[in-house]
């Protein structure tokens, strides 16, 4: 009789998000350099706008560390929050910005931190232009802050990510299986990181090292569920 399969326990892993553990690449170029520039931005905001699993969230941990910003979530800001939420820092992150948040909240933060000479970091998945900000003050600042894009990966940067991702969640992975899943995985961030999931899941429940086999079946699964 054949051992039953381990049923996989979903833990929670985390993820290197040290300035040193950031990949720099074209497509990330202009934001990292955007960013390195602080505190000698040209205007209190900068908006860094990219599709989901970019990077973003990890440029926001390397800039907080060198800042010292407070991390404010969309949901806990409202007007009279701010105070509170910025505590004593001079600079904030915000992330997801065009997700739904409160505009008059959001105007007062940047308010709050141009008057006393600091620094407000919005991520998005789109550029301020495109939010449908109805509040005219806070369109005229979004409109007249830094932004910057952050692309689509090429395959040189697909791999390191792969080969990341599975670092973050201490695998050690041949690397004929990360240039098997590079020739035939969605061109995305997002995809990496589902990926890399999905293996982790698939080699504990099986008691087996990722292979190429394995990532061959991975790969047909989720494809198959994205298609059902």
């Amino acid at each position: 009789m054949s051992e039953p399969a381990q049923i996989p326990l979903d833990l929670p892993h985390r993820p290197a998000m040290g300035a040193a553990d950031f990949l720099v690449a074209p497509c990330n170029r202009d934001a990292v350099a955007l960013l390195d520039r602080w505190p000698a931005w040209p205007g209190p905001a900068l908006v860094v706008h990219g599709p989901d699993g970019c990077g973003k969230t990890h440029l926001t941990h390397v800039w907080r560390a060198q800042s010292g910003a407070a991390a404010i979530s969309r949901d806990a800001l409202t007007p009279d929050a701010v105070p509170d939420l910025l505590g004593s820092a001079r600079a904030a992150v915000v992330e997801d910005a065009d997700r739904g948040t409160d505009e008059r909240a959001l105007l007062h933060l940047h308010n709050v931190l141009a008057e006393d000479g600091g620094h407000l970091l919005l991520t998005a998945r789109r550029p301020p232009a495109e939010w449908g900000v109805a509040l005219p003050d806070l369109a005229s600042r979004l409109g007249a802050a830094m932004s910057v894009a952050v692309g689509a990966p090429d395959d040189a940067l697909i791999g390191a990510v792969l080969v990341k991702h599975f670092a973050d969640r201490q695998l050690a992975v041949d690397p004929a299986v990360v240039t098997y899943l590079q020739a035939r995985m969605e061109r995305s961030f997002a995809s990496a990181r589902t990926l890399t999931a999905a293996l982790d899941a698939a080699a504990l429940a099986a008691k087996r090292r990722i292979t190429v086999k394995l990532a061959r079946d991975v790969l047909r699964r989720l494809e198959e569920h994205r298609d059902s």
